[in-house]
């Protein structure tokens, strides 16, 4: 019995050790992603965390033509909690305090805001999930980042 329990033991510590705990920034976001549909194109990039602080900036066009563009924040604040600052054109910074993290998830939520009020960003493999939505889940807007390059 005490052999069947150290097993059960070791093995949820091997479960559990590998998970983000709260307020880690989410390291596995790091790199050039890209989507590509026909002649239009996303980008983003994020880098590595430091200083308790990820930076973003992503690029939306279509061929040659840019059509938005965004710089984007992920910080820890002292107390560990982690929140996305988004200014979409350089325009007003949108704070989205996080409301759910995983190993390779994480999403944040500020019901105060117009559009998008919900952003997550998850992993599938190699390839970089994200959505934005309302809090009801309506009006998604869904991409598939791959790796740059590929």
């Amino acid at each position: 019995m005490k052999r069947r329990v150290s097993t059960i033991a070791a093995g949820l510590l091997l479960l559990f050790s590998g998970q983000g705990q709260a307020g880690e920034l989410p390291d596995w976001l790091t790199g050039e992603w890209l989507q590509k549909r026909d002649d239009r194109w996303t980008e983003e990039v994020w880098t590595l965390p430091r200083g308790g602080t990820m930076i973003g900036v992503g690029r939306t066009g279509r061929g040659e033509t840019l059509r938005s563009w965004e710089v984007m924040r992920i910080v820890r604040a002292a107390d560990g909690a982690l929140t996305l600052h988004a200014a979409p054109e350089g325009g007003a910074t949108t704070i989205f305090p996080v409301v759910a993290e995983g190993v390779r998830d994480i999403s944040f939520a500020n019901p105060n805001h117009d559009y998008p009020q919900r952003i997550r960003y998850w992993r599938e493999g190699r390839l970089l999930m994200a959505e934005t939505a309302r809090m009801d889940g309506s009006q998604a807007q869904n991409w598939t980042y791959s790796p740059a390059g590929e």
